[in-house]
């Protein structure tokens, strides 16, 4: 995966994409630290995908602030980097298929209130971790239980 971003960055110089290579640079820089953090070497592919899902995170809500914030060139330039970023990532689940999953994990915890969400999650997390917004995720699990 790591390889895959150095050769679209090595593509995005030579067209000339500022955007796209900005971007990349970006993502290869927090992979690289996290190798250094980690202190073991290469990444694998979970850990490089918990990375892209962070700047991802990081992305929307920089769009959200700078909405909020009254500068749409800013959210639309976070905006354009957000998508550069969730084409690394896996294909994401659709609301229905989560908030099946989400009412099945209800009925193995045995959960019936608000909280008992901690529970819920700890289960249904390792099934839609990278395939699902972790924030829809809560939501649904919020709804169903509340």
């Amino acid at each position: 995966m790591k390889q895959n971003i150095q050769e679209e960055l090595k593509k995005a110089l030579l067209q000339r994409d500022e955007l796209k290579t900005g971007t990349l640079r970006m993502l290869l820089a927090a992979l690289i630290n996290k190798e250094k953090e980690k202190n073991q070497g290469p990444l694998t592919e979970e850990q490089i995908q918990s990375v892209i899902l962070s700047e991802v995170k990081k992305r929307k809500e920089a769009v959200e602030a700078f909405t909020k914030g009254g500068r749409p060139e800013m959210a639309e330039k976070e905006s354009k980097e957000l998508e550069i970023l969730q084409r690394y990532l896996p294909e994401q689940l659709p609301e229905e298929e989560v908030r099946k999953l989400v009412a099945e994990a209800i009925e193995q915890t045995g959960a019936a209130k608000a909280q008992d969400m901690g529970k819920v999650m700890a289960a249904l997390m390792p099934k839609v971790k990278g395939k699902a917004d972790g924030s829809l995720v809560s939501a649904l699990v919020k709804e169903l239980l509340g």
